[in-house]
């Protein structure tokens, strides 16, 4: 997919969030690394915009997980500051657009855009 960003309709960015995480963080590295390598703390606001229509494209949710878990190093640039809440999502919707089952991606993807 060209554009994935403009398929994938981007979350407001959580600010309180990433506050939240960026204090777990500093007070406790390892906790806060945990938390950043799981996603989860993300993944939800994700899931809840993107995830019926990834699931008609072929995409459950425990697949959905494992691709923002590998995302979890550019969750971390964002948290810390290092990254722009735009650049950070939008790089996480071009790679779950760019892992959905081939057959799947140029028909259905369009529909995600909820």
């Amino acid at each position: 997919m060209e554009d994935a960003q403009k398929t994938l309709t981007l979350p407001e960015e959580p600010t309180r969030l990433r506050a939240e995480i960026r204090t777990l963080l500093e007070h406790s590295p390892e906790e806060g690394a945990r938390v950043i390598s799981d996603a989860a703390f993300v993944s939800g606001l994700f899931w809840d915009k993107w995830g019926e229509g990834l699931e008609e494209a072929g995409m459950g949710r425990g697949r959905f997980q494992e691709i923002a878990r590998g995302y979890a190093g550019e969750l971390r640039l964002w948290v810390v500051g290092e990254r722009p809440w735009d650049h950070c999502a939008a790089g996480l919707a071009g790679r779950v657009s760019r892992r959905l089952p081939a057959s799947q991606t140029q028909t259905n993807l369009a529909e995600v855009d909820r």
